[in-house]
């Protein structure tokens, strides 16, 4: 065999305890098989630990590691799965082998919370990265160097990819197959492995972000009246007559009381009633943009495209529980959840106008 025929290095860098056996599941699936029918190369693919041996994974399962850190001077792809304990610094040997990995010319892949591991190696400065949302908030206050994105399932910055958590690891890697070796062998992978070549949106659409509670017990009122009518023209005006203020003092108390603006907070009960609807009924989409106050379905789609990251069918779809639903018309009441976008400071429309 030729060296341009030899097998791509794969090394998947577990810590005892530490590895996510979800991210190292998925990399075993995509390199760990023979797949050159599918138009990929031959892999060598294995596990690397500081100490080879046996190690368990974050569930507990012990796994045996045959490899040091030196195969990474070797390695084609090096990829860190999730780095379950933050409290775990890693360790300046391992720093060193990723820098040198990357120096030399290396792929460097990070799923979920192993970005953590990258970043304290410095290679991660500058750059634009994702992480599992729920820990992206750690990962900036940590590595203010570092953009965080916690919206995107994956950023791909040439040599250094980084994927959200869990399931997005797939979509990570079926990426670096469609950039490496074209889209028929990503799509023939996708088949082998059951799931879509790619999936729309980013990781907005599962975000879960309560609504700040409000302990104020007029502005509880008035916003537990304005929950019950969102098909209606609600404006700041009109929640401020109803809670006996100015405009100007309702704002001001508003935001002082439950941490973001009163648009911002319609826009999100809006978008939460509306999740509730795609989820739990077989509404059209034209009737729940009605519904929740969004007014036209185009309005509605607008809003989902931008604050979820995909299509209200999309949504829809994904997460739909099960067969039976009711079918239009549907009642708004009992539909509100309580969540909102992942970032309210986004919201551009103006309040009081079909969003």
């Amino acid at each position: 065999m030729t060296d341009t025929e030899r097998p791509l290095v794969v090394s998947v860098v577990v810590a005892d305890g530490l590895v996510g056996s979800f991210g190292l599941g998925v990399s075993a699936e995509v390199f760990g098989y023979d797949r050159r029918h599918m138009g990929l190369p031959a892999f060598d693919f294995g596990l690397v630990a500081e100490a080879p041996g046996p190690v368990r994974t974050d569930t507990g399962i012990p796994i045996t590691v045959e490899h040091g850190l030196e195969r990474l001077a070797r390695s084609d792809i090096v990829s860190i799965t999730a780095w379950e304990l933050f409290d775990r610094v890693p360790s300046p040997a391992l720093l060193d082998a990723f820098r040198a990995a990357h120096e030399r010319g290396a792929t460097i892949v990070s799923h979920c919370t192993g970005a953590f591991v990258l970043a304290a190696a410095g290679l991660l400065d500058g750059l634009r990265v994702t992480t599992h949302w729920k820990y992206a908030g750690e990962l900036a206050a940590r590595f203010p160097q570092v953009q965080v994105d916690p919206t995107v399932l994956y950023v791909d910055n040439g040599r250094v990819l980084t994927g959200a958590g869990t399931a997005a690891g797939v979509d990570t890697l079926l990426h670096l197959v469609r950039r490496e070796w074209g889209a028929a062998a990503a799509n023939a992978l996708a088949r082998e492995m059951v799931v879509p070549p790619h999936r729309d949106g980013g990781q907005a659409q599962f975000i879960d972000a309560p609504v700040p509670a409000c302990q104020d017990d007029l502005l509880g009122a008035v916003l537990e009246w304005a929950g019950a009518h969102l098909a209606e023209d609600i404006t700041v005006e009109l929640l401020a007559r109803r809670a006996l203020m100015s405009s100007r003092s309702f704002a001001r108390r508003f935001k002082a009381t439950t941490g973001t603006t009163p648009h911002a907070w319609l826009l999100g009960q809006r978008l939460a009633a509306a999740e509730a609807l795609l989820e739990e009924s077989d509404a059209p989409v034209e009737e729940i943009a009605r519904l929740v106050g969004f007014g036209t379905a185009a309005g509605l789609r607008e809003q989902f495209a931008r604050r979820r990251g995909v299509s209200p069918r999309a949504y829809r779809q994904t997460f739909r529980a099960g067969s039976a639903r009711r079918a239009a018309p549907v009642q708004l009441d009992g539909h509100r959840t309580g969540r909102v976008g992942s970032d309210q400071s986004l919201v551009e429309a103006e309040f009081g106008q079909p969003a």
